[in-house]
């Protein structure tokens, strides 16, 4: 029940993430702090539901999920911030992507969904980086954080 309800969340965050972008009077910098607090929100939720199966990997995804919900308060509240990290949040963003996917990656060796869930998650980080260095419209970039959270959630129902 536990995993269904996570999974739900992650589709539904990542939904809202996709569908954000279509609103296009809202700010580049409320766009992708929103994108990162959904995703730090989610990493949070994630640590602590695990916390039972795999203490050191929930800890080490606490952790992230807090710094990634900080960042994501900063760049919404802060525009000054904002300013400053603007060409550093595309990189920060895509390096989270891929952290996520590593830590998913090598903390669950034994599940195939799960190893699937964290490739996609390097690939999409790598992609997030690139596009993020060419890209025009950052709207692009807050879509590919919620194709990561609906394609992790439809992976995470699909092992239960």
């Amino acid at each position: 029940m536990k995993q269904t309800m996570i999974s739900l969340l992650a589709i539904i965050l990542g939904a809202i993430i996709i569908i954000f972008p279509m609103l296009g009077i809202i700010g580049t910098q409320f766009i992708i702090g929103s994108a990162v607090l959904l995703m730090g929100v989610f990493l949070l939720i994630i640590g602590i539901s695990e916390i039972d199966y795999s203490p050191t990997r929930s800890v080490i995804t606490i952790f992230i999920g807090i710094v990634v919900l900080i960042l994501g308060l900063i760049l919404l509240f802060n525009p000054s911030i904002f300013a400053f990290l603007a060409a550093l949040t595309i990189y920060l963003a895509g390096i989270l992507l891929i952290v996520v996917g590593l830590v998913t990656l090598i903390g669950n060796k034994e599940s195939s969904i799960a190893f699937w869930s964290g490739v996609i998650g390097i690939v999409l980080g790598v992609i997030y980086i690139v596009l993020g260095t060419y890209a025009q419209d950052p709207l692009v970039l807050g879509t590919l954080i919620g194709i990561w959270l609906v394609l992790t959630g439809i992976f995470r129902l699909s092992d239960n």
